[in-house]
């Protein structure tokens, strides 16, 4: 078996039947799957699905004192930016392009670290990226973690239903875990504690990594803006950890073929290219498709790609000292000849009607 075939951890309901077809849970299927993988007290390996959804209660509290009491039409774009640009931009730099994708490289690591804390801490990096490579692998396909085919619940809870790493790895395959994730900077467990947490990262880490994070970001926002900034952000940030997990239903026509010709040209899968999360966060996913290890997504002149501006200015400063960009690939591949087939079935219409007007011309004469 495949190593992406096996690296998650399989849902009680499966990937697919026996005919080799998408098994589509019911969302009662579904919710009973994600309630019994945030239960620690059954089983400690459930820790990383319930931290990361613990973060976001933490944030609930915040996002209430903003919307009943510090609520202003500033603090309101404020929260706004930071929600949906900032972070949005950040999840597409980090987790994205880097962590899972390699797309650019550090120069050191004092500016991995930098990009890395660059936000609040929200998303755990390896619930993320070994996931996103097995999406690749299986895009809209039996085995995919956000199958779109399978209803907006499996996409949206499928950061604790089917994004998580096995937990019954042998040595071999998760030395292939940690070599997806060592230039990530996150410190690797042990194979005896990987055996022990069933994760690839060690909880006593990202706690304190969490605690920091949040502690130097709160009392950075409090020393610009006192507690009505701070709360304000990362109520938004809250708001945004809901909101993200939309994304891979709406990014893949949920579930349907919604490609536009001349703008989608990625045909293997259902991704597609949408302006709201690729004017606030660089998300131009159909390109992304094409070429995933790009640094750069937004080809088009139109497409702002927020996410390769950083990318780009960190390589101007030298923070960053290789990149991939694609867009050349992509005009040549795609663009181009889409050009040039529609201006040739445009000369060929008109080729066709010129002989159909000197036609009718002979037959009325």
């Amino acid at each position: 078996m495949a190593f992406l075939d096996h690296v998650l951890q399989a849902p009680a309901y499966g990937w697919k039947d026996v005919q080799g077809d998408l098994i589509k849970p019911s969302i009662r299927q579904i919710l009973r799957e994600f309630f019994s993988r945030l239960n620690v007290f059954s089983n400690r390996k459930n820790w990383l699905p319930f931290f990361s959804w613990f973060k976001v209660l933490c944030l609930v509290p915040f996002f209430i004192l903003f919307l009943f009491k510090y609520m202003d039409p500033w603090m309101l774009l404020v929260g706004f930016m930071y929600s949906m640009v900032i972070l949005g931009t950040h999840g597409t730099i980090w987790h994205h392009r880097y962590c899972t994708h390699g797309a650019y490289h550090f120069r050191n690591p004092f500016w991995r670290f930098f990009t890395q804390n660059l936000t609040i801490s929200i998303i755990p990096e390896e619930i993320y990226a070994i996931s996103h490579h097995v999406h690749h692998s299986k895009s809209d396909q039996p085995g995919d973690p956000y199958n779109a085919e399978a209803g907006f619940w499996y996409c949206f809870l499928a950061d604790v239903n089917h994004q998580p790493i096995a937990k019954n790895l042998s040595e071999d395959d998760y030395c292939r875990v940690k070599a997806l994730m060592k230039h990530t900077g996150v410190k690797a467990n042990t194979y005896a504690q990987y055996q022990k947490w069933g994760s690839y990262v060690n909880p006593y880490r990202a706690v304190m990594s969490w605690i920091l994070n949040w502690s130097f970001w709160y009392l950075a926002f409090y020393l610009v803006g006192g507690h009505a900034l701070a709360c304000t952000i990362f109520g938004s940030a809250g708001f945004w950890a809901i909101g993200v997990r939309t994304f891979n239903y709406e990014g893949h026509g949920k579930g349907k073929d919604k490609k536009r010709e001349g703008v989608d040209h990625n045909q293997k899968d259902n991704s597609i290219n949408q302006l709201w999360p690729g004017f606030v966060a660089g998300e131009w996913h159909n390109n992304h498709h094409l070429y995933p290890k790009s640094a750069r997504s937004g080809f088009r002149p139109y497409q702002v790609d927020t996410a390769w501006y950083y990318i780009k200015f960190m390589s101007m400063i030298g923070a960053v000292k290789s990149y991939k960009d694609s867009k050349k690939d992509y005009y040549r591949q795609y663009h181009q000849p889409y050009l040039e087939s529609k201006m040739k079935a445009c000369a060929g219409s008109e080729l066709t009607a010129n002989r159909t007007d000197i036609n009718k011309q002979i037959n009325v004469s």
